[in-house]
């Protein structure tokens, strides 16, 4: 089953490889799947957890996009340069958007916390990937999108991924 396959009302929770393939451009799936959330007839959901993830990898995109720092260890070099950081502005936009997309954001507390170590102790999820997993589960969603292959070790999850990008890394 892909992301087209998702029958219209059907709750999906969402990882942040699906909003970094849509928000650069990668993935023309991604993007059709999140339409489709906006305009109702998929309930997504993801988490700040996600969002974070997503903040994070965008403004390391922008900054190598925008020529500010060069490729390679991105964190690193922009830790050194908080007047650089302090202009990227394009990855809070992009995360602002995602609740205006219809997509319901929840937040994640110390259950949830507690619950994650079980995952990562289970299926060997690092941190965040426990998480999104955890937050998924707890709020009763059983289907991912995303593109990360480790959630596919998770049995409470069904995954859902692109096909018009390369997922086996």
């Amino acid at each position: 089953m892909t992301l087209d396959d998702i029958r219209r009302g059907e709750r999906v929770f969402i990882d942040s490889t699906i909003f970094i393939y849509h928000f650069t451009g990668v993935s023309d799936e991604c993007r059709a799947f999140l339409e489709r959330c906006e305009i109702g007839e998929i309930k997504g959901v993801s988490s700040v957890v996600v969002l974070a993830e997503v903040a994070h990898r965008l403004m390391m995109i922008e900054a190598v996009a925008d020529k500010l720092v060069s490729c390679g260890n991105v964190a690193k070099k922009l830790r050194g340069k908080p007047q650089v950081v302090k202009r990227l502005q394009v990855c809070r936009q992009q995360v602002e958007r995602i609740p205006l997309m219809g997509i319901e954001v929840t937040p994640f507390d110390m259950r949830v916390l507690l619950f994650s170590m079980e995952l990562q102790e289970n299926y060997g999820l690092l941190v965040n990937d426990a998480l999104i997993a955890a937050t998924a589960i707890v709020t009763g969603v059983e289907t991912i999108a995303t593109a990360d292959s480790d959630f596919k070790r998770v049995k409470e999850l069904h995954c859902l991924s692109p096909t018009d990008i390369d997922v086996s890394s």
